[in-house]
């Protein structure tokens, strides 16, 4: 860590959370950005989770962090990483297996965590409370109620955390969607509709002797116990992410102990589209109550999988969420994947490779005012494009002390309601939300679906 940038961190420790509600105007390009963050200036960075979305999504980070430490429970992803992430720059930087050793590194200024799901709210928290800024896969959390728990260590501490959902940085697609309901070009929407895809079964899947190349106690962390599961597919190539089917590793999404599946993945995305929509247009995103229908791979009694050795996230499902002022968010797991906005005056579609609609044709004779794109970006340079963009965001953040454009609060909003859609659908019924309280109104037993309980040694302290 450099002179500069310790100074720097120093001056603005002692600043409150409030100011990282500020935003900055600036107008800057790519290469006045790339010459502030030159070699001297760069923050040295510990990644948590070395995995095929650690490993890859660090390289958009090239050339405005240094790598100097990287932490997984499997050494084949541990060392893939050092030797290979930013095309080998990287070979000095320490490997661990334990996440603290890197949170005690006073070298490091900020931290990636791109583990699975539920380890990522107890070493987000963990990492501000070391005075480390975050960049953190989503989704944040596993239930509600670590969102609260996060929300007041922010607070606390004062640290920048930017979500990794990085749509909010796709300036020429979702952006502009956002900021076309901003200026009024669709009337007041009506109803919203995100489409993600849905999960699918697996068959009984046999326990399994841990490999030697992997911590498995590590890896469930604060997860129930748990036996390793796994049918090796010999047809993988050696380097492949993927090791075929198990409850470890690429498919953790279709465990509850460990994921939300598909609600929680790409309703991370989509829903958080939806909902920055409804707010630019001048309308609720306070939900009142969801429900809808769901199917899942294996019976579920009392809210919980009767099948335990196999995949069982639902595989498809149609959940409508009422916001108080009666807008309706719809999200499915069928249909072209991406966001439907429509509203009194027109409609529009957008997707990581779309934005289509008339009122996006009507751009051309009307175009949005100069500044929408950059009033909806929070007013934060926009040196880059997607993914390497969303990193120069948080970047930037980190030393001017402001919210990133995916903030914590923001994300909670979008991701406790693809909890309570799942609570909803694991029970089969549809559930009232009481806001103000974070409760779900008169209903104990998926009330107990807030929270929940972490292995011994692995608690999470809020």
């Amino acid at each position: 860590m450099t002179a500069h940038f310790t100074s720097s961190r120093r001056r603005f420790l002692g600043q409150t959370a409030a100011l990282a509600s500020a935003t900055v105007l600036s107008s800057s390009t790519s290469a006045s950005y790339a010459a502030s963050a030159s070699a001297n200036d760069r923050p040295a960075l510990g990644l948590i989770g070395a995995g095929r979305m650690g490993h890859n999504h660090m390289r958009f980070a090239k050339g405005m962090c240094d790598l100097v430490a990287v932490c997984d429970v499997d050494s084949n992803h541990r060392e893939k990483a050092i030797n290979k992430i930013f095309d080998g720059d990287a070979r000095n930087a320490k490997g661990f297996v334990d996440y603290r050793n890197i949170l005690e590194m006073d070298e490091v200024d900020v931290v990636y965590i791109a583990t699975p799901d539920h380890w990522h709210a107890k070493i987000l928290i963990e990492a501000m409370r070391a005075g480390k800024d975050v960049y953190c896969e989503k989704p944040l959390t596993l239930t509600i109620d670590e969102g609260k728990k996060i929300r007041k260590v922010e607070k606390e501490t004062g640290r920048i955390v930017q979500v990794g959902t990085m749509q909010r940085s796709y300036l020429d697609l979702f952006v502009k969607a956002v900021a076309i309901a901003g200026d009024g070009r669709l009337g007041r929407i009506t109803r919203a509709t995100a489409t993600i895809g849905g999960g699918g079964g697996s068959g009984p899947i046999p326990v399994h002797a841990v490999p030697q190349w992997l911590d498995w106690n590590q890896w469930l962390g604060p997860a129930p116990e748990a036996p390793f599961r796994w049918i090796p597919d010999p047809s993988l190539p050696a380097d492949d992410w993927r090791i075929g089917k198990t409850n470890c590793h690429q498919t953790f999404r279709s465990w509850l102990d460990y994921s939300g599946g598909s609600m929680t993945d790409w309703g991370a995305h989509h829903v958080d589209i939806s909902m920055w929509a409804l707010r630019a247009a001048g309308q609720s995103d306070t939900v009142v109550s969801v429900g809808g229908e769901a199917k899942f791979p294996v019976p579920f009694e009392n809210g919980y999988p009767t099948l335990k050795d196999q995949y069982h996230t639902a595989s498809s499902f149609s959940m409508t969420a009422k916001m108080s002022d009666g807008t309706e968010l719809v999200i499915n797991s069928h249909g072209r994947n991406g966001v439907l906005l429509e509203g009194t005056k027109g409609r529009i579609f957008v997707s990581r490779g779309d934005l289509t609609g008339k009122p996006v044709e009507d751009l051309s004779q009307n175009p949005l005012p100069e500044d929408a794109i950059a009033k909806t970006y929070k007013g934060l340079p926009t040196p880059y494009s997607r993914h390497k963009n969303h990193w120069a965001n948080f970047f930037h953040c980190t030393r001017e002390r402001i919210e990133p454009i995916s903030d914590v609060t923001s994300h909670l909003r979008a991701i406790d309601l693809c909890h309570l859609a799942n609570i909803s659908a694991r029970f089969n019924r549809p559930l009232r939300w009481d806001a103000d309280q974070e409760v779900i109104v008169a209903d104990d037993q998926a009330n107990a679906l807030l929270a929940r309980e972490y292995r011994k040694g692995f608690e999470i302290e809020g």
